[in-house]
């Protein structure tokens, strides 16, 4: 069994299942995976979400969701994540995280203040509903690391990682998970492998960030999450084991992170 804990599914490219998501949905049980967090950016993302939550989710396939605000996106959509608007909008049964939330440097830093502010929101929403933060980290480890930690967060996931060990470790330190898609398998990312063979086993998740990032080894194709067991599969040559090992322990990392705190 496989679980991605971080995937688009109301963004995927559809083209090779003739634009049905179904399509994709029977990819992802053919590739064993049994379980996937469908991720929020926008409130306006909301409504679909949730419908392909409800729509496809079943005995084979378990399907939930997070509910926030990517810190990407414009001052204005940032502003909108009220802490009370995330504590209502993420009080349901089918939401399980709060997130993608995080901070962003890459690509602006002029909104440094307004991510920031969204980010504590975010952090007050997910220590009201008991509910993990799924934390988006790039170009800004330090001050991520440090308002998680000056907030109080205890708990969560740090998405797509791409960080050395001392990163991790610190994250580790404050209760959170560490979660490696894709780019772990990249030859330029001795870095990321070497945190990842130092991670406790029992902190470790995968995901594909689908359909963004490439997927392993399908390089050039469209990103999906039934490609997840492909990260399995290349943290399993590290660890020396096989893919369905590392399956079956991230998948039971995820369970347990969401018994503890949902």
């Amino acid at each position: 069994m496989f679980t991605d804990t971080h995937c688009h599914l109301n963004r995927l490219d559809l083209t090779k299942y003739d634009g049905q998501l179904s399509g994709a949905i029977d990819a992802m049980k053919a590739a064993n995976v049994t379980r996937a967090m469908a991720i929020m950016c926008d409130f306006a993302e909301y409504d679909d979400i949730a419908h392909i939550v409800s729509t496809h989710s079943d005995e084979v396939l378990e399907l939930g969701m997070s509910v926030g605000i990517h810190p990407c996106e414009d001052i204005t959509v940032l502003q909108s994540a009220t802490t009370e608007r995330l504590i209502q909008t993420a009080d349901a049964e089918h939401v399980w995280a709060i997130g993608e939330t995080g901070l962003d440097y890459y690509w602006s830093t002029e909104n440094k203040k307004e991510q920031q502010a969204s980010l504590a929101r975010h952090i007050y929403a997910s220590q009201q509903l008991k509910k993990p933060l799924v934390m988006h980290m790039r170009d800004a480890k330090e001050d991520t690391l440090d308002i998680l930690q000056a907030e109080g967060a205890e708990h969560g996931i740090i998405h797509c990682f791409t960080e050395d060990w001392e990163t991790a470790k610190r994250a580790l330190d404050l209760g959170f998970y560490i979660s490696f898609s894709g780019i772990v398998s990249f030859k330029s990312a001795q870095m990321i492998q070497d945190a990842a063979r130092k991670m406790p086993k029992d902190r470790i998740l995968i995901e594909t960030d689908s359909p963004y990032l490439a997927p392993v080894p399908k390089r050039g194709k469209p990103n999906e999450p039934a490609y997840v067991p492909y990260v399995a599969r290349y943290l399993a040559q590290m660890y020396e084991c096989d893919s369905e090992e590392v399956g079956a322990l991230t998948a039971k990392n995820f369970e347990n992170l969401l018994a503890q705190y949902c």
